[in-house]
């Protein structure tokens, strides 16, 4: 199985039940897992939105952070990766933040899988960049 570079919302969807959970639960199948350092940021931020709002409680968020900081995926550092991602995100108009992301699969010669359809949509239209990102909404429950 290649190298897979996941962003945090595919991560979520494996400790927060929500459409796309069973296929995201896939790529825990021993598969070589890689992100960039900020997903775990990005994953904390969105499980204390959860907290506030009262969707989890402040246990159980950070019950699920555990989860996501123990996971098989391998963190890369992305001081060196971000000139590459300012440029992607100057090229496609799109934050930063995301474009790491873009910008790690390509350093690693990898895909990168997002939940994120604002990205996967913005991403997908640049020749550059439309086949190194895959949208998990179109891989259904059979991901390879």
């Amino acid at each position: 199985m290649s190298l897979m570079v996941i962003d945090a919302s595919v991560a979520l969807k494996w400790v927060c039940e929500e459409a796309g959970s069973e296929t995201a639960a896939t790529f825990l199948d021993g598969r070589p897992l890689a992100a960039p350092s900020l997903w775990l940021t990005e994953a904390a931020n969105a499980l204390w939105k959860l907290a506030q709002r009262k969707i989890l409680t402040p246990d159980e968020a950070e019950e699920r952070l555990s989860f996501l900081v123990g996971a098989p995926v391998r963190l890369i550092d992305t001081v060196s990766l971000l000139p590459a991602a300012l440029r992607i995100a100057r090229t496609l108009e799109h934050p930063v933040y995301d474009c790491v992301y873009l910008a790690t699969a390509m350093h690693l010669s990898a895909k990168v899988v997002t939940a994120d359809k604002r990205f996967y949509e913005t991403a997908k239209t640049h020749p550059l960049y439309a086949e190194t990102v895959m949208a998990l909404h179109l891989m259904g429950t059979s991901s390879s």
